[in-house]
This record gives C-alpha cells, structure tokens and sequence, in this order.
C-alpha cells in the first residue's frame, strides 16, 4: 500500500452497449443487450437501461428476454469494440509508461510512474476530471467511472463506487472506512463458493472479515486464499501495476463475410496470415514451436489443428508451410467462414529442426473439432446478417441490421453521424446490400503489433462477459 493515492483504475461503463448505442442513434436512451443471441446465448453487457429489469451480464439471453422483451439484441461487433478500446488505452498511456490492461473496458495505471504529484488531492482531482472529458470527447461519447487509491485494490473499490459515469478518490488513510462497509464479494477472488462458505462463518461484510482471525480463515479457505483475504480486508495490497503480461499465443485471424471456397484464395489467405505471424514474432523476439491452423466453416462447426516442431522458429517460410499442411487434408467443398494462423509455446533461442524440409518422419497433428449446435446449422443465407452488425447498401448508404429471417433481412439506415434513420427490408441475397466495417474515428489508433491468447479469444461475444454489472 503507498503513502499517495497513485492507482488509477479506469472502467468504462457499459462497454459494448455503450459503442452500441454511440453508433445507433434510435438505441440511444433504450435497453440494449449485447451478447449470445441464440437460444443458448448468454448476455455480455447491459445498457443501464436493460439493468432497470434486473438483466446482467453472464444470464442466459433467454431469462433477459423474458425480463425485457422490447430491448435491442445485438450480436456483438468486436472490431468496433477494439477500436475505441484501443483509442481508450493510449490516452492512458499519455499519463504513465505503466498502464495494466485487465481487457478491452478496463485498466489500472500507475500516477507515479507518470510524475503525477499524487501527494496533491486537487492535482489527482483534477487530472481525473480532464481524463474522462477528453476520453468522452476522443471516442466520441463514450464515459468511464475513474477509481484512484493507495493500491490496486482501492482503485478497484473506487471505481466500482464511482459507476456510473463517476470519479472517486480516496486518500491515504481512509480505507478503512471505504471498505469496512463493503460486502465480502467487493474482494478480489471472493465468488459464489468463497461467500458460502464465509457465510458459514457469518462473514457478510468486510467489516466481519476483518474481526475474522487469519487462522481461520486459512482453516476454511486454504493458506492462500485465507492469508490473501485477512490482507485485502485491511486494504494491504502491495501489487504492482504491470505494462506487459506474458505473450501465450500470437494470431490473425480473418472472418469472411461470404463463405470462401475457393483453394487458391484461402491459400493465399494463409500465405498473407503466416508472414503477419512470423513478422509479429520477430519484432517481440520470440521463437514458436506450436503452428496452428482455425478453420470455421459455413456450419459453424470449428477445426482448430495444431503441429508441435522438434525446434523452434521466426521464419515466415516455415510457419507458411506448416499452416498449408494443417489446411490441405480438411473438406472445404461447404466453405470457410473463419481462418487464421497462430503459433505458440514461445522460447527465447531459435532451435534447428532435424528432419524439416523432408517432413520425416510423419508430423504429430493434434486437432481440435467443436461441432455447431443443431440450431444454428440449418440457418440459411439470412444467417449471415446478424443483429447489429454493419452493413452499407448501394442506394440506402450505411445502416444496422434490426433482424433477419424468411429471406428477408431487416435494416435501420443511419450511423453515429446520422440522426434516427429510416427501417426498410430487403431481400437477404440484395446484391446492392454488404456487411461493412465500423466507421473510422479521428482517434483511430493502429492494431499493437501482437496479442496475446486473451485477446485473441475475446472476440467470442457468446463466451465472454467483459462488463461488471
């Protein structure tokens, strides 16, 4: 714990829903759900207007229906997601070398390392203030609720606090008081198993975990949790904020609007995918031994294969010929929705191989096949218009898709620039009617030049909630 309130966490509110309604002008004000859409969905986040009705994030999209049935459900659109998170992390960067990104809504940063004079309430103050105003204005509409503490934990309690759209700071010496009233769950690491058995022990409050003996809750927790938990509930936290966390995986992945069947296109496709890997290991200085290929096909149904080296490697031309390896045997004839090339299992040394390019003797395949629900296979071509994503029509210009079915797909015409615009349906195989991407922001900031495997996993809206309620 530090003698100045020097931690910042940062939280923006809503996140998805949020970019939602920014780009949808007729969502503004409205309940917004974004997530699973399907029967077996699951809600990623809520606008504060779905919250009214008790929708959170993680509840099956079948119960938030049931709660709000007039509420916008949208699939999710990661790209735009990325974009104003990306915008979002430099400007954090600006105040300090040190910004800890905890996912595409969230990070702490540390005041000190940039020089802030944390010793200064009205500076910190004031710096808070100017973040979220030109945070507001750099992603066009967007708001964050700001914690600062003495700790990452503080911080943490401070912007939960502050939500929603809010600031808080507090001061060396009065944690204490912040937390104490606090239910349990507030700490970090207590979930639904955690509180039942603190229960147990009549813990309900942080105030009652503080009264618990460190013995005992060692007894009921384990050494760790226990020994954890009596420190976190006297707000001792000596965690340091971390810029960098250790790269796992490194891939590109590529989602067609149009099933692809063509093998010399997604050859060529892999060709591109391995030379962006390859020149992402080469400037993070890393070596792989893993190649893998995913392959998500017109069904759904995902192949995800992989081939471990005897070595290691950076070199384009060998990641190129693995990955068309691990494509070469696979029945494409229905077509390609998803491909991309990753590697992983890093070393820090290139390591000669033995027996490439002879390929002898025979490559070890692992492979990985996760087959799509009954549901969604038997989707026809309205399946490719999803709820909420971009689209641009010939005469039309840009617009949203409302919803799909029965050949007919469903569009609001109008954008972040626009007002409220016009719905109109069309025929789902509209030649002149093509999914687009989001609209460029002044703010714009490039892809980083690798990700790790939490990123790369992020873009499954159906798996993944990123928002606290």
């Amino acid at each position: 714990m530090r003698p100045t309130p020097s931690v910042l966490h940062l939280d923006l509110d809503a996140f998805f829903a949020s970019v939602e309604q920014r780009d949808k002008p007729s969502l503004r004000g409205k309940p917004v759900v974004v997530g699973g859409i399907g029967g077996r969905g699951v809600v990623a986040t809520a606008s504060y207007e779905a919250r009214e009705f008790g929708v959170r994030s993680a509840m099956p999209t079948a119960e938030a229906r049931r709660r709000v049935p007039h509420a916008a459900y949208l699939g999710g659109r990661f790209d735009a997601y990325r974009q104003s998170s990306r915008i979002v992390m430099a400007l954090l960067h600006e105040l300090s070398p040190l910004v800890e990104p905890l996912s595409l809504d969230e990070a702490f940063v540390d005041l000190e390392a940039g020089g802030v004079d944390a010793s200064d309430p009205g500076v910190v103050e004031a710096l808070v203030d100017e973040l979220r105003a030109e945070l507001t204005r750099r992603t066009e509409g967007l708001h964050a609720s700001v914690g600062v503490g003495s700790s990452k934990f503080m911080a943490k309690v401070a912007s939960e606090a502050a939500k929603p759209d809010g600031r808080l700071i507090v001061l060396a010496g009065q944690e204490l008081d912040v937390v104490s009233p606090l239910p349990v769950r507030a700490v970090p690491g207590v979930g639904p198993a955690t509180m039942e058995r603190l229960a147990k022990l009549g813990i309900a409050t942080v105030a009652d975990l503080q009264h618990a003996s460190e013995r005992e809750l060692v007894r009921e927790l384990g050494s760790s949790a226990g020994s954890s938990l009596h420190e976190l509930a006297f707000a001792r936290d000596d965690r340091p904020v971390q810029s960098t966390r250790e790269v796992k995986s490194i891939s590109v992945e590529d989602t067609f609007q149009v099933d692809v069947i063509d093998p010399a296109q997604l050859a060529g496709i892999v060709d591109r995918d391995a030379e962006s890997v390859a020149a992402r290991l080469r400037r993070a200085g890393l070596f792989a031994r893993t190649i893998t290929l995913k392959v998500r096909l017109g069904d759904f149904t995902t192949w995800t294969r992989s081939r471990t080296l005897d070595g290691a490697t950076d070199s384009t031309e060998r990641i190129r010929s693995v990955a068309h390896g691990l494509l070469s045997d696979l029945e494409l004839r229905e077509g390609v929705r998803l491909l991309g090339v990753g590697v992983a299992n890093f070393t820090q040394a290139a390591q000669e191989e033995l027996f490439w390019p002879d390929e002898s003797p025979a490559p070890v395949i692992e492979q990985v096949v996760h087959t799509a629900p009954a549901m969604r296979r038997r989707f026809g071509l309205a399946d490719q218009w999803i709820a909420g994503m971009d689209v641009e029509h010939d005469d039309h210009g840009r617009g949203w898709v409302w919803g799909a079915g029965h050949g007919i797909v469903t569009v609001r015409f109008e954008s972040r620039l626009t007002g409220v615009g016009p719905v109109r349906s069309l025929a789902a195989d509209d030649p002149r009617l093509r999914a687009v991407g989001p609209l460029p922001m002044t703010w714009a900031v490039a892809e980083p030049s690798f990700t790790d495997n939490q990123d790369a996993d992020g873009r499954a809206v159906d798996a993944q909630s990123a928002d606290n309620p």
